[in-house]
């Protein structure tokens, strides 16, 4: 029940409180324990004293019965009232009450003997001491029983045990007060760390310095590693909403400059240039849009499905959509496949491996410069990894310059491109357990996304 506590401070309470409370119920038990214990010990001595007074008294009165002081005397002394029979030589009964509790056998002479009994219809604890007196002329054993009420024991354990009851109430009633507002002293550091977390906002996301206890010092420090990642976050966001809006801006003024100025356009063959000029810029646009929304998706809470697909066939696609482009431009494509026997097949999302394999012929087509005349894409089964390698006979790229160019809107000079297909790619092939690296060659570039072919 307590794991169900909402509240700190009264989880801490009845766990602190729980087992005091365990350890003041068997307190209490083992105090009544003692409390009947000692009762019985002290009602016990108290019929010993009793019976020696009486036997005193009978001797030195030589049987008269007890004056009511001594009566008195021994019922004090005994916590209750006392009853006894006295019997003198021979059986001769001497004073005392005349029918005393049975109390079957014989007592040895001098050592008293304790008997649990009923009289009147009542528990009673009995006594019974045999001494060897004289009455007048007759020597013989005098046999004293006293016997006292059970239920005066009882009253008196029971008012031991209510008194240590009351004594452990109230000290357990003054724990749970000293615990409860301990408990409230103890956590006024967490309220102030409330407060301070409190006084962040989206545009204030910096470190909690304040002191704070060792135990909460973790949270302090996931707090402010959480704040951190949250404020890279929203800065990324922010750095990325400003590039899409920038990249964006120029297809946009293009595409309202050429519809503004196609109506006016009379002749033939200017309007249809200009007609493919609007196309294109209109699928450039669409293009980076898809790129932007591609690249936002993949960076944010994207889970790739286990799902499988032949890479072989997925490549050929690839390879046979973006072939003419290369032929208008007389650049000599090929696709070549190293796999071995076998079907082949990856495991991830298709749909997004087609587009990072697509960014890497696109892009050695964007920044192949005049003088591409040649782009090969191969596939291969390196071990348990799958190579998509595209090469190119361009202007290629520095080695060192290749974190920049797998960068969002990262470009190392102007051009066609948006400055996204790389870095698509790259996201991909993380999210895919692979990495994009760019082989050193002698002459153009040569990009490589490595895939495993199990997760």
């Amino acid at each position: 029940m307590i794991g169900y506590v909402r509240s700190l401070r009264l989880r801490l309470f009845l766990l602190i409180l729980a087992p005091l409370l365990v350890v003041a119920v068997l307190l209490g038990i083992w105090r009544f324990t003692v409390a009947q214990t000692t009762a019985e010990a002290l009602f016990d001595r108290g019929l010993l004293a009793a019976a020696l007074a009486i036997s005193r008294d009978v001797a030195i009165s030589e049987g008269d019965a007890l004056s009511p002081r001594t009566r008195a005397l021994i019922s004090d002394a005994g916590g209750g009232e006392v009853f006894y029979h006295v019997t003198g030589p021979g059986g001769i009964y001497v004073t005392g009450y005349a029918y005393p509790p049975s109390f079957r056998g014989t007592s040895a002479i001098g050592v008293p003997e304790y008997r649990l009994a009923t009289y009147r219809g009542e528990g009673v604890r009995v006594l019974r001491m045999a001494e060897t007196t004289t009455i007048g002329t007759m020597t013989g054993l005098t046999v004293v029983t006293v016997w006292q009420r059970l239920a005066d024991r009882d009253a008196f354990a029971a008012s031991l045990a209510w008194r240590a009851f009351a004594l452990i109430g109230g000290l357990m009633a003054t724990l749970a007060l000293v615990v409860w507002f301990g408990v409230q002293w103890g956590l006024r550091p967490l309220n102030d760390l409330q407060e301070a977390i409190e006084q962040r906002t989206p545009d204030d996301l910096g470190l909690i310095r304040r002191p704070v206890p060792k135990e909460v010092t973790g949270i302090v420090s996931t707090l402010n590693r959480l704040f951190q990642q949250l404020d890279h976050s929203i800065q990324s966001h922010q750095a990325f909403i400003s590039d899409a809006a920038h990249q964006l801006r120029n297809p946009a003024s293009a595409l309202l400059s050429l519809a503004e100025t196609l109506p006016g356009v009379t002749d033939p063959k200017e309007r249809r240039r200009r007609e493919r000029a609007l196309i294109g810029a209109a699928r450039k646009s669409a293009r980076l849009a898809e790129q932007l929304l591609s690249m936002e998706r993949l960076r944010h809470g994207y889970t790739v499905p286990d799902s499988p697909f032949d890479p072989v066939e997925m490549a050929k696609e690839v390879c046979a959509d973006l072939a003419p482009l290369a032929l208008e431009r007389d650049i000599d494509f090929s696709f070549s496949t190293q796999v071995g026997e076998g079907p082949v097949t990856l495991r991830g999302d298709r749909v997004l491996v087609t587009e990072a394999l697509g960014n890497l012929v696109d892009n050695a087509l964007q920044h192949g410069g005049p003088g591409l005349t040649q782009i090969a894409v191969t596939l291969e089964k390196v071990d348990d990894m799958l190579r998509f390698a595209v090469s190119d006979n361009g202007p290629g790229l520095p080695i060192d310059k290749a974190a920049v160019a797998l960068s969002r809107f990262g470009q190392l000079q102007p051009g066609a491109g948006s400055g996204l297909g790389l870095a698509i790619v790259d996201e991909v092939a993380r999210l895919h357990g692979g990495t994009v690296r760019f082989d050193p060659v002698q002459t153009g570039t040569r990009v490589v996304m490595e895939l495993p072919l199990s997760r």
